[in-house]
């Protein structure tokens, strides 16, 4: 830009973020022409810098501190100072571990087809560990590319899992165990560089088989103790500053089920270890194992031509790396209790936690319970529904017939009882019953959810009259016994109905009462077949779990509870808000 050009363009704001702005209208200004003031965050600060610097000052000269526990002149207790968070080599030498020790450099592979490979720069003696690597813990299934629609007009990419396209390349990278759902991928430099070797044959320098093997730190050394921390430790409030005198559980991960390890990736370790001398400029190879080896071989000797696609396998793991409980297990996130319920039923009024079936912990520490309800409570509310009309109202609201189509978010009043064939069977009470429909969010999402809740006082008692009448009561009493209320009110109740859904919203309908809210959410029709119909988001918000409704059974989805309905075809069934 010339100067004239350049007078015309707004000044810059001071960050990142203002200088996109700019750049998506045509009106940015080059950083290096700007004042230090007045350059992108990233291009004026010191190395020392840190935002919290001025608090801190403020903290301990002023002896401002708004929890009241510290004194005029006393030192913060997070490292916010620069002189705090500078720490010398000493500091890191006690503190962290070495990944490749100096000892290994990337060069050409003499192994053909191999590329590059990872060869020593000095003697290394047998024992010695030679490479450090942190293991990303991933799941086998997230390796395979599966066909998607990119054509989706409500989901992008949804994938049809009954159809693989391929594998990821990573998966060549990736260490696992043929029975483990679970496979580890190594992140440290250099440590995905090192080729295949075959077995060991013993002491026989600059053979081409393996001289190298991995193996879990041992204990008591620094891996262990660092990764030890690392993968135990806690956030927030439960943070722990690593303190290399202390004593860490050796190797946690080993005793966890690898739903909980991948959850807890990047915080375990393997050591390189040699399996005898190595020589100077020897290059670094590792044994695959067999399954390796043999697809390999299928591989190469297919001319290229006829191959159906690229090489993709996984690396073996020498035997007894991977522990039992890692083996023979899956990978799917299960409710404990929905598995039991078959056999072990729950009885009327008794209020579960909903927990993990792979370790027992609870999906969410006081936001989703299952209730029982008295048995056949599903069928006599449902029988109720039938006789006033809303079933039939539903029938017509969800095929969309004249006088029954609501547009996105549209609203309408009914009287349900006129559509009853046998008028004969409810009284007149009863058919002048108003009941509203709305339909929600059609546009945004690709279902047609509609929401039916009783209009007028006469409907409004019958709902509740007949809630009680099929044994509400006794849910009610188990949760005001479960988590000690005094009384219960009910806020609202409403029929839910969809028969089609490819998608709707995760979201928490209840927030900040003080544990003192609940939606109580329980089937009436369901569909033989089909895909569950509830999403529960756990409570670190990484892991949604998907469930069936149950008759006799109702889901309990306190404050902040997530919580997504209709993810597919369910019929018709009915949430009370207490």
């Amino acid at each position: 830009l010339d100067f004239r050009e350049r007078s015309q363009c707004p000044k810059e704001l001071p960050t990142e973020k203002g200088k996109r702005d700019r750049i998506t209208v045509g009106m940015a200004v080059d950083s290096s022409d700007l004042e230090d003031e007045n350059k992108p965050y990233s291009e004026y600060r010191r190395n020392d810098y840190h935002p919290s610097t001025i608090e801190y000052d403020k903290m301990r000269f002023e002896g401002f501190d708004k929890s009241k526990k510290q004194k005029k002149g006393q030192e913060p207790p997070v490292p916010h100072h620069p002189k705090q968070i500078t720490k010398e080599l000493s500091d890191l030498e006690d503190h962290g571990v070495c990944l490749s020790f100096g000892k290994l450099r990337v060069g050409r592979s003499f192994k053909e087809q191999a590329g590059r490979g990872v060869f020593s720069t000095t003697h290394i003696q047998k024992g010695e560990t030679i490479l450090t690597s942190p293991l990303l813990a991933i799941k086998r299934d997230d390796f395979t590319i599966y066909k998607s629609d990119p054509e989706q007009k409500f989901v992008r990419d949804v994938v049809d899992k009954s159809t693989i396209v391929g594998y990821e390349l990573l998966l060549n990278y990736a260490f696992g165990h043929s029975d483990s759902p679970m496979l580890l991928v190594p992140s440290a430099p250099l440590a995905n560089f090192i080729n295949h070797g075959g077995p060991s044959v013993g002491e026989k320098p600059k053979s081409n088989s393996a001289n190298v093997f991995v193996r879990w730190p041992e204990e008591g050394s620094k891996a262990a103790q660092l990764f030890g921390w690392a993968y135990t430790n806690g956030f927030g409030d439960k943070y722990q500053d690593f303190d290399p005198t202390t004593s860490y559980e050796h190797n946690p991960w080993l005793k966890m089920h690898p739903i909980d390890v991948m959850e807890r990736s990047g915080k375990l370790v393997f050591e390189y270890v040699a399996l005898r001398d190595i020589h100077n400029n020897e290059e670094i190879l590792i044994d695959y194992g067999p399954l390796w080896e043999n697809a390999w071989n299928s591989f190469s000797t297919v001319h290229p031509y006829a191959r159906s696609g690229y090489f993709r396998h996984s690396i073996g793991v020498p035997p007894n790396l991977y522990p039992p409980n890692w083996l023979h297990v899956s990978d799917k996130y299960e409710i404990k209790e929905i598995k039991d319920f078959e056999s072990n039923p729950l009885k009327p009024g008794e209020v579960l936690p909903l927990t993990w079936a792979h370790n027992g912990k609870p999906v969410s520490s006081k936001y989703a319970y299952a209730v029982g309800l008295p048995e056949g409570f599903s069928d006599k509310f449902l029988k109720y529904s039938e006789e006033i009309g809303v079933v039939d109202l539903y029938n017509k609201l969800l095929a969309e017939q004249e006088g029954y189509h609501l547009p996105s978010d549209g609203f309408a009043v009914y009287k349900p009882g006129h559509l009853v064939s046998n008028q004969t069977a409810i009284g007149q009470v009863e058919r002048d019953m108003e009941f509203f429909a709305h339909r929600y969010h059609s546009d945004q999402f690709n279902f047609n959810m509609h929401f039916v809740a009783a209009w007028d006082e006469a409907a409004r008692l019958s709902v509740l009259k007949a809630l009680g009448n099929a044994g509400f009561d006794v849910a009610l009493r188990g949760i005001g016994e479960r988590f000690g209320y005094y009384n219960l009110t009910c806020f609202h109740g409403s029929y839910m109905g969809v028969t089609h859904c490819d998608q709707s919203k995760m979201h928490s309908d209840i927030y900040a009462t003080d544990d003192k809210s609940w939606n109580i959410i329980f089937p009436l029709i369901t569909v033989e077949g089909t895909d569950p119909e509830l999403d529960i988001m756990a409570e670190d918000m990484n892991t949604i779990i998907a469930v069936h409704y149950l008759k006799d059974i109702a889901y309990a989805i306190g404050d902040f509870g997530e919580a997504r309905g209709c993810v597919f075809i369910p019929w018709d069934y009915y949430k009370l808000s207490i």
